[in-house]
């Protein structure tokens, strides 16, 4: 199936997010969309896939003109879109998430779905059991079993929206592999993305996004570079790493033990200096977020003692950490970070030690403004932070946090960010680190955590490694520390 989108737009109010978009994709092309946060990537894929109307323009399918008012409409029309967040039922078993969207009556046969499940699957090494409830799944294990419900509703256009967000290296390989062979079917695979080596290494052409618009569009060989002038109008570098000299230490964790119904880590050891970035690296459930939280006050250990500037915090409550000086930034910026339906001042001022009853709103509105200013945020105070982009919202949650301090952590906090927000946010970070702030930080982006880490610790099934420096390791060593290979507590 060919697909044209002509002369799409569609505006939100004074943003046109769409403005005069025209692309055309044959049969059996990965076509990749690149862009910044904000650039108008995912509107788009959202006008093709029926979750919103264009407001002006058509598509046209094999030289058709097509309406695509609802996603019914789209996969009736063989188009299906995987969200980032992958559009799943976790409480109900994978075989019920596979009948989603299917017109299949009242009592679908649910040995013939998991026959059907189990044959499709077999085309591309997934092994998903039909009775596996969704919940225990990974996030590469739900995105497989998008693709195979889609594929089994009959798409031939698969849009796939940051698919690499939250998944390991070993995931995304098997992932690039199962779109080589359907775009050699004969499929058309529009792959969404900000990340530069991933488009690159995958898509057959590439199209530019920028502030709505379509800058243009190249084909291999490619040149990062010009991708990258393309996306921001500018030519963007990594600023070198700075390390504070001769600093004290500031967390010590000692013979830390920590279990829930999915992990167990025993006698973790780690003494953090003061400006110290401390990466925390391996794969999904390994125990590197259980780490995490213990460190936040949000997950009680089971043994051990983790002490702050010489204070004791162990078994203490979380605003005990809070005092002290700790604060945690979730990955899952909108449902623990934030707060949907509030605006930004109102988060502002949710963050600042009240004093009295009453709040002077036009003083909140002025702090509001200074950080909106200072953070970069694209928004105004009044507006209510889902409104926000990915990007804009993780501003905001830095923007909230308490100064000094002497321990951040954070989940990975470039996570579906484009290249020029990730270098932002780091840099925000690292003037922290020039304060005496220690960060211990998550992220699956290996490059990243070589990159921004003083000291790395991998996490394999539980077990954790001694203290690695970043400086001396190289991606391969650390993929396959985190595949088990070499590992050593």
């Amino acid at each position: 199936m060919n697909v044209e989108l002509v002369h799409i737009h569609k505006s939100f109010g004074v943003v046109h997010a769409n403005n005069d978009i025209s692309i055309s994709i044959k049969s059996g092309v990965i076509q990749g969309i690149l862009g910044e946060n904000g650039a108008g990537k995912s509107t788009l894929m959202k006008v093709l896939s029926g979750f919103i109307q264009a407001d002006s323009g058509d598509i046209l399918l094999d030289g058709k003109a097509v309406r695509i008012n609802t996603p019914s409409d789209a996969i009736r029309h063989g188009i299906g879109m995987l969200h980032q967040d992958p559009l799943d039922f976790p409480p109900m078993k994978i075989v019920d998430n596979m009948l989603i969207g299917h017109d299949g009556g009242l009592f679908p046969n649910r040995r013939e779905v998991s026959k059907s499940l189990k044959e499709l699957q077999a085309q591309f090494g997934f092994n998903l059991d039909p009775e596996t409830y969704v919940d225990s799944l990974t996030v590469g294990e739900r995105q497989q079993l998008e693709i195979l419900r889609l594929l089994w509703l009959g798409a031939r256009v698969l849009i796939l929206d940051e698919p690499t967000t939250g998944i390991s290296a070993s995931q995304k390989e098997k992932l690039f592999e199962t779109l080589k062979k359907l775009a050699e079917q004969g499929m058309v695979i529009i792959f969404v993305s900000h990340k530069l080596e991933d488009v690159e290494g995958l898509c057959h052409k590439i199209a530019v996004f920028r502030q709505g618009s379509l800058v243009g569009e190249t084909a291999p060989p490619y040149n990062t570079d010009n991708l990258v002038e393309m996306m921001f109008g500018k030519v963007i570098s990594l600023d070198e790493k700075t390390r504070l000299e001769n600093c004290e230490p500031a967390m010590e964790i000692s013979n830390l033990s920590i279990e829930d119904n999915r992990i167990q880590i025993r006698n973790a050891n780690l003494t953090v200096n003061c400006g110290e970035v401390i990466g925390l690296a391996g794969m999904e459930g390994s125990g590197q977020r259980q780490f995490l939280r213990a460190l936040a006050g949000l997950m009680r250990p089971v043994g051990g003692d983790l002490r702050l500037s010489g204070k004791r915090l162990t078994g203490k409550p979380y605003h005990s950490f809070q005092d002290a000086g700790i604060s945690y930034v979730p990955a899952s910026r909108m449902e623990e970070g934030l707060i949907p339906g509030l605006s930004i001042t109102e988060h502002f001022i949710l963050s600042e030690d009240q004093s009295g009853f009453f709040i002077d709103r036009e003083k909140a509105v002025t702090i509001s403004r200074e950080r909106i200013n200072t953070f970069n945020i694209k928004g105004e105070p009044v507006t209510r932070v889902e409104a926000l982009s990915g990007g804009n919202q993780q501003r905001a949650l830095l923007a909230m946090l308490r100064t000094p301090l002497r321990l951040l952590l954070l989940e990975h906090p470039t996570r579906g960010l484009d290249i020029e927000s990730s270098i932002w946010i780091w840099s925000q970070l690292k003037d922290r680190c020039k304060q005496k702030t220690c960060i211990v930080f998550i992220s699956a982006d290996l490059e990243e955590v070589l990159h921004y880490s003083d000291r790395i610790l991998v996490f394999y099934n539980g077990k954790v490694s001694q203290p690695l420096d970043a400086a001396a390791t190289t991606v391969d060593q650390l993929g396959q520390l985190i595949g088990g290979k070499g590992f050593q507590c």
